[in-house]
């Protein structure tokens, strides 16, 4: 269950239990237990049927929007920029359709205390395919895996890092268009000093168990910075194992909203789990919220924050990306 307190050890493992041994004792740390009762409400209402697939421009989006600003507003995050509320609203046109949306991402931000004029990113996209326009039965695309799970991830991160505290300001972000072509992440890129942005943490379908194994999750552009490299060194010892992106085929460090402030070269990459060569509900009507394992993003989401503390703190600094080549 979630608990924020004062533990004598000075490490917490990858499932949130405290690490006791004679050497330790004497050291008295903060331990944060991630809740899978409060991950799986997130995900289990973004991916609900009164969501309506969350398609960018629909009723069924807004219901999740207010979703997510709601649960902003309960950690008391600042607003961004100079933005009046969680909501960074734009319209733009749809490729496919040459219909106008208008849309909104929602951000939320947690200030740093010593290195506040430096951002870390924690984001997702809340966005997905709406409904199929006809047919018989179940006709609504949830996306509980895409991206239900990672959005859920954001909004666990959020409170995580609210209660064990950060050095550099972490800017929370669900965005919206994601599915029809970074639409929300470009647009929120274009109004940044991304000299300021240290690091970007994207999360995309976390909910099922890797190629890897289990307590295992991969990382997108693994070779582009050491961003990689930093998560690994934190996990040591944990049990947990992060591991290159596996589908260099599919180009997927391009396809996620990460891609849009590695463009502007933040060190920006999207942790997975899903074994998506053979995912049989990608995209599909079938992607539901009773397909996740809620272990594995639990477990996820705990080694995400736990690897990252070291960026979000200000002991580690990944290298920039440098993009000679758009994809």
């Amino acid at each position: 269950m979630y608990s924020c307190k004062v533990v004598q050890t000075a490490k917490v493992g990858i499932d949130g239990k405290p690490i006791v041994n004679s050497s330790t004792k004497s050291k008295a740390v903060k331990a944060f237990f991630i809740d899978s009762t409060l991950v799986k409400k997130h995900l289990y209402t973004l991916a609900s049927d009164e969501m309506e697939g969350r398609k960018a421009g629909t009723e069924g989006i807004e219901k999740a929007a207010k979703y997510i600003e709601n649960e902003f507003e309960k950690l008391d995050l600042k607003t961004f920029g100079n933005l009046q509320s969680y909501r960074q609203t734009f319209d733009f046109e749809n490729r496919r359709t040459k219909e106008n949306i208008t849309s909104s991402n929602i951000i939320g931000v947690l200030e740093g205390k010593s290195k506040k004029d430096e951002y870390v990113i924690v984001s997702a996209h809340y966005d997905h395919l709406g409904k199929k326009k006809r047919g018989e039965g179940d006709l609504i695309y949830n996306g509980a895996n895409d991206d239900a799970s990672g959005v859920a991830a954001v909004l666990v991160l959020a409170k995580y890092f609210k209660e064990m505290g950060n050095e550099r300001t972490i800017v929370f972000a669900a965005f919206t268009a994601e599915e029809m072509g970074l639409i929300g992440s470009t647009h929120f890129g274009k109004g940044i000093d991304a000299s300021k942005f240290v690091a970007g943490i994207n999360l995309e379908m976390i909910g099922k168990v890797p190629s890897f194994g289990p307590n295992t999750a991969w990382l997108t552009g693994f070779e582009r910075s050491d961003f990689g490299k930093i998560i690994q060194n934190n996990l040591e010892g944990t049990g947990y194992q992060l591991f290159p992106d596996p589908y260099k085929k599919y180009n997927l460090f391009f396809r996620s909203d990460n891609a849009s402030l590695a463009r502007l070269g933040v060190p920006s990459h999207t942790f997975s789990t899903t074994p998506i060569d053979v995912d049989p509900d990608y995209h599909k009507l079938t992607d539901e919220s009773e397909t996740l394992n809620m272990t594995v993003i639990t477990q996820t989401i705990q080694a995400v924050a736990k690897g990252t503390t070291s960026i979000i703190n200000g002991k580690d600094t990944p290298k920039r990306v440098v993009i000679k080549e758009y994809k």
